[in-house]
Order: structure tokens, then sequence, then C-alpha cells
């Protein structure tokens, strides 16, 4: 087996493992994804990541649009975009290493405060603050749903998901307009994200047995064990990097 195959096969799997993950939780892909393809082929990332973001919400929408938080979509949306650029520069002139610590610690200590039974309030603050953050974090690693999912946590499984993914298709294609206007989206990156797509779909697709058992009063829980293994992996991505 030639080692592009391998990286194919192997990220592709890392692919799927997300993509049934966020299908039932709402985020993941990035979580399960980003670390193992940046192992393997650091050159296609964050872009190749970004590609598929850009690309599951779509299915999710598809399928629960209606539920969709239209007003807090636009306030995390207002955060979303100078965090964009943040990101941007943060890869361009910054080490992404303090970055993720950073941003890793403040999600752990969000979900201990949270998992005692305190709840983030959903408001024009939180929501405009967990954007700029998430698309910092977006950008720069391809791990951006943890703080949106927090603010979130409370609300019901579809409305989760339809919000989230409303959110994520804005901020991939932010992302790589971003990345592309500093000059860090070649187009083997491109074909790398579109390549991967097949094991997002197919991951997808398996994963409505998750999203069943989570809405049956479990989303909550779903979303603050994801949310705290996204930011150990992202302290140790950064620390590894």
């Amino acid at each position: 087996m030639s080692h592009e195959m391998f990286v194919l096969l192997a990220g592709g799997l890392a692919v799927f493992a997300g993509a049934v993950v966020q299908g039932g939780v709402g985020f993941g892909l990035g979580l399960v994804a980003s670390p193992l393809i940046a192992l393997l082929d650091p050159t296609v990332m964050p872009g190749a990541v970004q590609v598929v973001n850009a690309t599951l919400p779509l299915f999710t929408l598809a399928a629960e649009w209606r539920r969709v938080d239209w007003r807090g979509f636009g306030f995390a949306l207002l955060g979303r975009l100078p965090g964009s650029v943040a990101g941007g520069l943060v890869v361009v002139y910054v080490s992404t290493r303090a970055l993720g610590v950073l941003v890793g610690v403040m999600v752990v200590a969000a979900v201990a405060l949270t998992a005692r039974s305190a709840v983030i309030p959903r408001n024009r603050g939180t929501l405009v603050g967990a954007g700029f953050l998430s698309g910092i974090t977006g950008t720069a690693t391809g791990i951006g749903g943890p703080p949106m999912a927090l603010v979130y946590q409370s609300a019901k499984g579809p409305r989760v998901r339809a919000t989230l993914a409303m959110f994520f298709l804005a901020s991939a294609l932010q992302s790589l307009g971003i990345l592309a206007a500093v000059g860090r989206l070649p187009a083997r990156t491109l074909g790398a994200g579109a390549a991967l797509i097949p094991f997002m779909v197919a991951g997808f697709l398996v994963s409505g047995p998750l999203r069943r058992f989570l809405d049956g009063g479990r989303v909550r829980a779903g979303i603050l064990v994801v949310a705290a293994v996204s930011s150990f992996v992202l302290i140790a991505q950064s620390l590894a990097g």
C-alpha cells in the first residue's frame, strides 16, 4: 500500500468516526479528524478538515433546518467574523501551541463548572464571545466546536444540531476564505479535503441511532463529554506541535 493510500484510508476513518459523533451531538468532526490528519500529513491542515466541515452541515440542515435558532446564529456569526481573521493571523504569525493550550484550558474549566449543574447563559454576549473563540481556534486548528456547543448545552438535540450546523457551514466557508487570502490553501489541500467527503457521508448516515439515543434526554451529557475530550485533544495536539 502506498503512503498516499494509507494517509487517505487512515484519515478517512478518522473523518468517518468524527462524522458519527457530530451527526449525533452536533459537533466533534474536527476533534476526531484534525489531530490524526495533522499527524499523517500536516501540509494539508487545517484546510482539508475545513472542506469537510463545510460539507457535513448540509446533511444535518437537510433534515433539521427548521430548528435553527436564527437569532443566536446571528450573534455567534457576528463574533465569528473577527475571530476568523484573528485565526488566520495566528496561522501566519503566531505559534498555535500557546493558543491551543489556552483555549483548551478554558474549555476544561467551562466544562467543570457547567457539569456541576450551572449552565452558561445563552445571551448576546456569550454568543458573540463563543463565536469569536470558535473563529480563532477553528481557523487555526480545525477544532472550533466546543465554545458554541457549551453555550447551547441546555437546548434540545434538534436545535443544537441545526444551529451548530448552520454556524459551522458559515464558519468553514469563512475559514477557507481567510486561509486562501493568506496563501495557506493550496490546490492539494482542497483535493485532500474532497477525497475525505465520501467517508464523512458514510459516517453521517450511520449516526442515526446515536441521535435517537441522545435525544432521549442525554444531549447535555453528550455535549459536555465531547467538549471535555476536545479540549484535552486540543491541548495535546498543541503541545505536540
